[in-house]
């Protein structure tokens, strides 16, 4: 999606952020970022923001690329808001890799749309364009693939990626779960033998560089789906690379977490968050 094809925020909402502006907190659901049902967000802003120092955490659902929407992750809000205050929370929900025309990567153009979106509109929400990502399972593909790959609208002050898929090439191979293959093969249209280029243009392992946004990653041992190698390479290549970065592995969890657990993350994520961006 070309930049110049993303809409720019309604008139009506946006005088309804700026009658009051970062005097209260408020909330708007399903923003439209494009012209697609699913191109949407929904948006939390805190009270007493400023552009100056508001930050923007951009949230990305995960499943597999051909399910799942921004609700799913709506119940996360306020624990995350209660430790991150100073931040304004954008919830966003990306095509399904369900037809041929939105197969992968069409849900990697739509973070990249959604974030212009956020970006373009950043003073008609009163917010900074300091910006984290956080994606979970392949929203955590999503979110590392658009912090190491893409350098504009702007480049992440930092990445949360709870296990998300790095390697999809190796993902494919090596899985000893006949799910991910073919989910892969479906929401690509092809194997890595007929088109290596989508799984390793689709792989942030790829893109990592020395100017990589500090990213912090999750990962839990008894995933069935996403081995906790593909978070360790990773950490390597970021390591190798002098990006600063924490792996936090559960041994006993899957793929996702509650309780103490996810409590803990959370705590995790601030600490790191506290220490990265500014």
């Amino acid at each position: 999606m070309k930049v110049d094809s993303i809409p720019k925020l309604d008139l009506k909402i946006a005088d309804s952020y700026n009658q009051n502006p970062g005097t209260s907190s408020q909330i708007i659901r399903d923003v439209s970022y494009g012209i697609h049902s699913a191109q949407a967000m929904d948006i939390y802003l805190p009270a007493d923001r400023s552009v100056s120092s508001t930050k923007i955490l951009v949230i990305i659902h995960g499943g597999g690329f051909n399910a799942g929407n921004k609700d799913e992750l709506s119940a996360y809000i306020r624990p995350m808001q209660a430790r991150l205050a100073d931040y304004a929370f954008f919830n966003i929900t990306y095509r399904q890799a369900t037809t041929n025309n939105t197969l992968f990567p069409a849900q990697e153009n739509d973070v990249k749309a959604a974030l212009e979106f956020i970006i373009n509109n950043s003073a008609n929400f009163n917010v900074s364009k300091k910006v984290v990502l956080l994606g979970v399972s392949a929203g955590g593909t999503l979110a590392l693939l658009q912090g190491y790959k893409y350098s504009e609208p702007v480049i992440p002050k930092a990445i949360v990626s709870f296990f998300g898929p790095t390697d999809l090439m190796a993902l494919y191979k090596r899985s000893l779960n006949p799910l991910v293959p073919f989910t892969l093969r479906k929401v690509t249209g092809k194997t890595p033998a007929e088109d290596p280029f989508i799984y390793t243009s689709s792989s942030p392992i790829n893109f990592v560089s020395a100017d990589s946004p500090p990213t912090i990653l999750f990962q839990g041992g008894l995933d069935p789906l996403v081995n906790k190698k593909q978070q360790s390479m990773l950490q390597g290549r970021l390591t190798d690379a002098g990006v600063p970065n924490r792996f936090v592995f559960y041994p006993t969890e899957g793929h996702g977490w509650q309780g103490r657990t996810l409590a803990n993350s959370f705590s995790m994520m601030e600490a790191f968050l506290n220490e990265n961006v500014h």
